[in-house]
């Protein structure tokens, strides 16, 4: 299989693909190559017939931070129509997790935020230690969670995004499984482990096509299909290009890349 900078990609004999994100210096934030070896593997992985589980987890403190500070420099003087293009690069990494024929699992730990719960959220499964801390923190900078949005508000519904999207509240792994983000919450990252590994011995005592089957219904039943998603995406890629290049926008991003609070 292809060898990856950002990530590493191992697979057991059961079939089991495990993706690690490992950049954990800057507690996995990620960057346009880090989004295109993502897709790469996700694709990948979709279109082998011997894999039947993906699970995504991280390595060092965190799970995923969302957006390395040196992508976001480039935001601040690309202009929309860059923007836009760069966004799509994101758009298409969730369709490729949501969409994925395979069982997906997320595992997370330490900090999941924006993106990073995006990531979270397009998978099947999520599992959490209680200490991870989650955040839709993008209003914060005076952006906007635009891209991720779909998945989240699969996960909490409208009302609930309509709050945090707007408070960029940082929540707890116990409060993230209330909200409907994470399937499981554990004690301790060793329990994570153990009881991930439990999760996926009980995965595999189920059908590969009936998986596959039954993830087709629930996005038939109350789902949207990867067409409809992709108009979808055609929005959002638009708003959060637009908010970028905005007075706000470059207000935030700037305060931010100078380590200061922006004065709204």
């Amino acid at each position: 299989m292809k060898s990856f900078k950002t990530l590493t990609l191992a697979v057991n004999k059961q079939g089991v693909a495990t993706i690690t994100m490992n950049r954990p210096e800057i507690h996995n934030a990620f960057n346009a190559e880090m989004i295109i070896e993502l897709t790469q593997c996700y694709k990948q992985l979709n279109a082998d017939k011997s894999i039947r589980i993906i699970l995504l987890q991280a390595a060092g403190k965190s799970f995923s931070a969302g957006a390395d500070i040196n992508w976001m420099k480039g935001m601040v003087n690309a202009t929309e129509a860059e923007n836009k293009k760069d966004s799509e690069q994101l758009a298409l990494l969730l369709r490729s997790i949501n969409f994925n024929s395979k069982t997906t699992i997320a595992k997370v730990h330490g900090l999941a935020l924006g993106g990073g719960v995006g990531l979270a959220c397009c998978c099947d499964i999520v599992m959490a230690d209680k200490n991870a801390k989650f955040g839709l923190t993008e209003a914060r900078l005076g952006l906007v969670a635009a891209v991720i949005s779909p998945y989240v508000i699969d996960a909490i519904g409208m009302r609930k995004a309509r709050r945090y999207l707007q408070t960029a509240e940082v929540f707890d792994a116990i409060k993230a499984q209330q909200l409907g983000i994470v399937s499981e919450c554990v004690e301790s990252e060793q329990q994570l482990d153990i009881q991930t590994e439990a999760i996926i011995d009980s995965l595999m005592t189920t059908g590969p096509n009936a998986k596959e089957i039954s993830k087709k219904l629930v996005m038939s039943v109350v789902g949207r299909t990867v067409a409809q998603q992709k108009k979808i995406d055609e929005y959002t890629t638009q708003v959060i290009a637009a908010v970028r290049v905005s007075e706000e926008g470059q207000k935030g991003l700037k305060a931010f890349l100078e380590k200061k609070s922006p004065n709204w």
